[in-house]
């Protein structure tokens, strides 16, 4: 395979793609809070997301599931998160590929921290909910760390935290988002349609001829994702997954590799003439003859060529993802009504299992995971970090937001009635309490293990 290519610093590009979004989410999340809670906005708010929207040609709806047009939150929790998981599942290849779960010796730890954070949660929600088969259903709400909180929490505290506990908690987020997919698919998909599937598999089988053959235009994998998203959603398999797979189908090696392309655009830059500018030539306009600009765009299109279409896309999808879609899907699905609630309804049922899961469940599973792989010998400690600093990490992994906010949906869905809807809105609850409370936790014992700016001084 030719060389891979990465994006930004992957570690950098992630914090700095995330910590502002984690702003946006945190004012979607307030908003949705006010517009469920408000009475002369209540109404308006619940309806809102019950309006249908279609896009028809003659009789085909391609926002339809099963005959019936899909409602607006419908459509951003199945067609609008299609992108979220698409641009999780590039993550997702390029660390496996080249990134941060390339190699053994990198991906060992995350992933072991990951699964003792995604059983844990799990047993946690089991005991406060056993025998209750409703409740039940949400037992991986709790699973899921969030991203762009976590490093948002991280970036609080800025180069006081150690490279490698960045790194450790950005390869665990991602890990953790690869299992969350695997639930998603094994554990709330109902009613197959065997024609349906077939017809994803082609599709499927299509992206992969093409990646096999070096098709590395977008838009046929795009164009295809989207027949391929259209079929999932009717199959009974949940949507998003399409995107998670189409992801997989998306080329991230170049054709020729990057040192071909890089000798054929520095060939054509030798056929430009050098010219002397005055300073008054550089305010004026240059007139380009009809061979300048056939130059300039073929090392424009072999500059194209430097860039994988895995690369390519997930860059494209960054800005609308953290700055659109997650904002609209937070506002859409973080409205807890507090009518009827009080203070107690954290203490009981399905939201005291969330909070716990979150709190309790993830800080133990990660740090427990972990520190035994490290005392067998299996990993090493991250670098620059120690155990007090890296157990605050771990408390940071607690912040669960829009998976676990994906997931309740998944759990509680409209047709268990009104007991389901009230099970919802204490996941939200216990999603939201939980994770606030894992972050100040985190946070308070990042800032009290973490080396102070003014210690590091001196020690230099």
């Amino acid at each position: 395979m030719s060389q891979i290519q990465r994006p930004d610093s992957s570690l950098a590009g992630l914090i700095r793609r995330y910590v502002s979004a984690s702003v946006l989410l945190i004012i979607a999340t307030v908003l949705a809070l006010i517009f469920a809670n408000l009475p002369a906005t209540r109404d308006l708010y619940a309806w809102l997301w019950q309006q249908p929207v279609s896009l028809s040609i003659g009789s085909f709806n391609l926002f339809s599931h099963g005959g019936h047009t899909l409602t607006l939150m419908d459509f951003i929790n199945d067609f609008l998160m299609f992108f979220f998981f698409l641009s999780v599942g590039l993550e997702i290849k390029r660390e496996i590929l080249c990134g941060e779960l390339s190699t053994r010796q990198k991906a060992l730890l995350p992933i072991i921290g990951a699964c003792g954070g995604m059983l844990f949660p799990v047993i946690v929600f089991f005991c406060v909910c056993l025998g209750h088969p409703l409740m039940e259903r949400g037992c991986a709400i709790p699973m899921a760390t969030d991203i762009a909180f976590s490093l948002g929490v991280l970036s609080m505290f800025g180069k006081r935290v150690p490279l490698g506990l960045k790194i450790f908690l950005a390869a665990l987020a991602v890990a953790d988002d690869l299992g969350g997919i695997i639930v998603i698919a094994l554990f709330y998909s109902q009613g197959l349609s065997l024609p349906y599937l077939l017809a994803a598999a082609i599709v499927v089988a299509i992206l992969l001829i093409g990646n096999k053959r070096e098709v590395r235009v977008k838009a046929f994998y795009m164009g295809f994702g989207l027949i391929l998203w259209y079929l999932v959603l009717n199959s009974g398999i949940h949507a998003t997954i399409a995107g998670v797979v189409l992801a997989f189908c998306i080329p991230a090696n170049l054709t020729r590799g990057t040192r071909y392309y890089m000798e054929y655009i520095r060939e054509y830059l030798k056929e430009y003439p050098d010219i002397d500018f005055t300073e008054a030539d550089r305010k004026k306009p240059m007139v380009l003859d009809k061979m300048d600009i056939q130059l300039l765009r073929r090392i424009e299109k072999a500059s194209d060529q430097l860039i994988s279409p895995l690369q390519d896309i997930e860059d494209q999808l960054a800005m609308p993802i953290n700055y659109l879609v997650i904002p609209i899907f937070a506002f859409a699905n973080a409205g807890v009504n507090f009518d009827g609630m009080s203070i107690g309804s954290l203490f009981h049922g399905v939201a005291l299992g969330v909070f716990l899961g979150l709190l309790v469940g993830k800080f133990t599973g990660v740090l427990s995971f972990s520190w035994l792989s490290i005392k067998l010998g299996w990993c090493q400690m991250p670098e620059g970090g120690n155990w007090r600093s890296f157990a605050s990490v771990c408390m940071v992994c607690g912040i669960g937001f829009t998976v676990s906010m994906f997931i309740a949906a998944l759990s509680y869905p409209a047709h268990l009635g009104a007991e389901g809807a009230d099970m919802l809105n204490e996941a939200k609850l216990g999603i939201l309490c939980g994770t606030l409370a894992s972050a100040l936790a985190g946070a308070l014992m990042l800032n009290y293990t973490l080396p102070h700016e003014n210690a590091k001084k001196k020690v230099g």
